[in-house]
């Protein structure tokens, strides 16, 4: 079934050499004509235009055909078609975000979007879509190891406790942590912790050494499993139960990737009536171990519109929370870019340069390829429901790498064809062993493996060092034929 007009396999890693060459030919563009770039725009919302256009100029289109994966006449009709559009949006997932420049891929993304003002106009901007609907909520509302100063001062005033300061961890550093032994107990509100992060080899036995480890989830997962010295695994109702407390049905709000708020209350019926809900569970907790505290936690539990007043309370952009939940759709959070209001130390929106075309580290070896961590259709983040992958026609197996049939004759590889996987990094000795070879149309240079039995492979440092992010879509790897005696497949 087609879903686009016009599709192009980008190779792995190649996302910033396709934007720069689609950049590279708008500049060419309004070069010829003229009236391709917003000049106004650019000149009263803008910094930094100069030196983002010199730099896109020097980048040769050869370096940026072998890294994109693309020819100069493919990207060049991607940018005449945006040349053409009078708004664009510009959507992506993790396959932006997960790699060692992840974060300046998605200024890449907003540098091109700016180039045409189609940031702050109807039907533009720039759309990241997110794995599930409140990815993008928990940052709203406070919940990041890096706190602004601003907002734990308000924390601070609405409860009347000083919050620490010093920054906490992210995920990667908290399993970090974890195995140096700095971090001796860990709180999952859900999640497959360790099996979601990279490096089992070192993950799994750290959560082992814990001195406390606390699972508070909707269904068992393979994290449970790795206990520490003292372990405790807490059910709760999941969002499609019904959640009745003292004063009644509760709703719970959730934000979508659109900053849509919007009530979410569950219909079904518990699974059993012993299960707590979340908040419940959280605020039994603290009511146990923070005596001295002010804060009426079994009333907030009876009545959730209560925790909602102390976020309004909180939070900028919540006013009237609990009204606005009960409007059917919900309310929209402020972003102020979408009034071209641009919260910048400069209070414009700034042009960045991306230096080369390479988002990740070169790997190691001959014949090198690069791997991406990718997800079946009966999977939902780490917790997979069936063996099949009707995405790819793939049935009953995981155990699987999908390669170009270009790079299996290179390889001098069939279908069917059983190999080990070793991650190309130097000081890595990663592997992943009897894998199956699947044919498949993937962007040459290119590989792809189930998340999450394929993070064995990413090594935990392998990152985007401004967002902390794993750089799980683009691993470089060795393949290596084990046996040609049996077909796999």
């Amino acid at each position: 079934t087609d879903i686009a007009s016009t599709y192009f396999q980008v190779r792995a890693g190649g996302d910033a050499a396709a934007l720069k060459g689609i950049a590279k030919h708008v500049l060419q563009l309004e070069a010829e004509r003229g009236d391709v770039l917003d000049r106004e725009f650019i000149a009263a919302h803008t910094l930094g235009f100069d030196d983002f256009a010199a730099d896109i100029a020097a980048t040769s289109w050869e370096s940026i055909e072998r890294e994109s994966g693309l020819n100069r006449e493919q990207l060049e009709k991607v940018a005449e078609a945006y040349a053409r559009s009078n708004a664009t949006i510009i959507t992506y997932g993790m396959g932006i975000t997960q790699h060692n420049k992840g974060t300046a891929n998605v200024r890449l993304i907003a540098d091109l979007l700016l180039m045409r003002g189609n940031i702050g106009k109807p039907g533009a901007g720039i759309c990241p879509l997110r794995g599930h609907s409140n990815v993008q909520g928990n940052r709203t509302v406070g919940i990041t190891e890096k706190p602004a100063p601003e907002f734990l001062e308000r924390l601070s005033d609405v409860f009347g406790f000083v919050p620490p300061s010093k920054h906490g961890h992210d995920a990667v550093q908290a399993t970090q942590a974890m195995i140096d032994g700095r971090a001796r107990a860990l709180i999952c509100l859900g999640g497959n912790f360790a099996v979601a992060m990279p490096d089992h080899e070192q993950g799994f036995p750290a959560m082992n050494g814990l001195d406390l480890s606390v699972h508070i989830g909707t269904k068992l997962n393979r994290t449970h499993l790795l206990v520490g010295k003292e372990t405790f695994i807490f059910p709760c109702l999941g969002r499609t139960e019904l959640d009745i407390q003292r004063t009644g049905r509760q709703s719970i709000t959730v934000e979508d990737s659109m900053s849509m708020v919007h009530a979410s209350s569950g219909k079904l019926k518990p699974a059993s009536p012993l299960l707590r809900s979340e908040p419940a569970i959280i605020a039994g907790m603290a009511k146990a171990t923070l005596t001295n505290s002010k804060i009426g936690w079994m009333e907030l539990v009876a009545d959730y519109d209560l925790i909602r007043e102390l976020i309004e309370q909180t939070i900028p952009g919540f006013d009237n929370y609990n009204d606005r939940i009960r409007v059917p759709g919900g309310f929209r959070m402020p972003l102020p870019p979408t009034e071209r209001v641009w919260p910048t130390s400069t209070g414009k929106a700034m042009f960045s340069v991306f230096h080369g075309v390479n988002e990740n580290v070169t790997g190691e070896g001959e014949n090198t390829l690069r791997l991406i961590t990718l997800r079946s259709h009966d999977q939902y983040n780490t917790t997979i429901y069936a063996m099949d992958d009707r995405y790819r026609g793939v049935f009953g197996r995981r155990d699987i790498i999908f390669m170009n049939e270009g790079d299996m004759e290179q390889l001098g590889l069939e279908h069917g064809d059983r190999v080990d996987i070793r991650t190309a990094l130097p000081d890595s000795d990663l592997c992943l062993e009897d894998i199956t070879v699947v044919a498949y149309s993937i962007a040459a240079g290119s590989v792809g493996a189930y998340y999450p039995e394929a993070n064995v492979l990413v090594p935990l440092n392998y990152i985007d060092k401004e967002s902390g992010t794993p750089s799980y879509k683009s691993v470089p790897v060795n393949i290596t034929l084990r046996s040609k005696e049996i077909r796999a497949l």
